[in-house]
């Protein structure tokens, strides 16, 4: 069968197969970026993160408080871990900080303080300097890695390392200067990093072990996690026992958590519900998928219909019905490779031209604009594959069904238009 003997019906099987994938890779991308691995979040299948942590008291009876660690339990705890390749802890979102160089006016950047390992978790291309230490970082000392477009706008140069400048009207030096950060991602987006023992944030606390910090461990493999989980819940038992000299007492809720689970775990003081993920995820693609498979059966069963007295002629003159089965087998493989090319440009263009209204970023900070977004932060080659092979099967099947049943007609039935 060729696709030119009805052109019409043929650009309406391409431009549905093409809007099945392009909103099935639309979908996807906006849940993926959630969770999938991009820099510099390359190693987030390598995760384990605690966003907060909940805390109880014998006096409270039934109540508990939710929220960020305190520094003193981070340092008993995870600085205490030997089983992660790198551990992190920092502030729990960003802040709008005034930023200046002397003899130029002050703007505003996304400040975000974190503790030396944040460098060794996350991968940052860095462009010049090296971040500051753990030797910096205990001293409290006021280095400050800044992006390449903030370093501009600062000194008009990227050439900034070793330069001062001002962070809410305190003095501070750039050790580094790295490329700019997608908003998109989880938790390390910023304009400016800083160590939070240079600001005093290491001494905030509430509840004695709560205060404004939230943790990674990243793994050397995804198959050391129970060993992770394993001593983590030991030091954590070991904190317990300090803290109930007090009445106080921690609630683990499962944590910490895969970044997948914590994509879809917002809330500090819920625990994770991945049934109900799962299942609303299940009814999503569902219908992506449903409405798409009515419409390209619709088509294919119009097209054949028209076709009968076609396949009758073929069979008139000796054609199987495996070499009629097998030119649609090849059609059905055409139509599919066409529409995946335009449905994958249609969801990429519209992932980078509408980021703004399609994705929304990923951090707590005052930055409602999505920044930096690249096409391969948004495109999987898995995703993109399982899409093209459910159309192709979707169209294989809606056509090769009602083909089968044609070519079993009667071949004078066939090309009079009857049965």
């Amino acid at each position: 069968m060729s696709l030119r003997q009805q052109p019409v019906v043929s650009i309406v099987s391409i431009i549905g197969t093409a809007l099945a994938i392009f909103l099935i890779m639309l979908v996807v991308m906006i849940d993926q970026v959630k969770y999938e691995p991009f820099a510099p979040e390359s190693n987030r299948d390598r995760w384990l993160v605690q966003r907060g942590g909940s805390i109880g008291n014998k006096d409270w009876g039934d109540g508990n408080s939710n929220g960020p660690l305190g520094f003193n339990t981070i340092k008993q705890t995870l600085y205490r871990m030997e089983t992660p390749e790198a551990v992190t802890a920092f502030v729990i979102s960003t802040e709008t900080a005034t930023v200046s160089v002397a003899n130029q006016a002050a703007t505003a950047a996304q400040l975000l303080q974190t503790d030396d390992g944040f460098w060794r978790v996350f991968d940052f291309t860095v462009l010049s300097g090296k971040p500051y230490t753990k030797e910096d970082f205990d001293s409290g000392l006021p280095k400050a890695v800044i992006t390449k477009s903030t370093a501009r706008k600062l000194f008009g140069t990227t050439d900034a390392v070793g330069r001062d400048f001002s962070i809410n009207y305190t003095p501070y030096t750039v050790s580094a200067v790295v490329e700019d950060v997608s908003n998109l991602v989880s938790y390390c987006y910023a304009d400016i990093w800083v160590p939070f023992t240079s600001t005093g944030k290491d001494k905030f606390r509430w509840c004695g072990y709560m205060g404004n910090l939230s943790m990674i461990m990243l793994a050397k493999d995804k198959s050391d996690f129970p060993k992770i989980r394993e001593e983590y819940n030991r030091l954590f038992d070991e904190l317990d026992k300090e803290a109930a000299i007090d009445g106080w007492y921690f609630i683990k809720r499962d944590r910490p958590y895969t970044q997948f689970v914590q994509a879809f775990t917002p809330y500090v003081n819920l625990e994770p519900d991945m049934d109900a993920v799962y299942r609303e995820k299940f009814i999503i693609f569902l219908i992506l998928l449903i409405v798409p498979a009515v419409n390209l059966s619709s088509m294919t069963h119009s097209r054949l219909a028209r076709r009968r007295e076609e396949i009758g002629v073929r069979r008139a003159f000796g054609a199987k019905r495996s070499e009629i089965i097998g030119n649609l087998f090849i059609e059905s493989l055409v139509i599919t490779l066409i529409a995946g090319v335009i449905g994958l440009a249609m969801s990429l263009v519209s992932g980078v031209l509408f980021d703004e209204l399609i994705f929304r970023p990923q951090n707590f900070c005052d930055v409602y604009k999505v920044t930096s977004t690249s096409v391969w932060q948004l495109f999987h080659w898995s995703t993109f594959g399982l899409a093209m092979l459910f159309c192709f099967i979707l169209n294989l099947l809606s056509a090769t069904v009602p083909t089968i049943s044609a070519s079993r007609i009667n071949i004078v039935n066939a090309l009079t238009g009857k049965g």
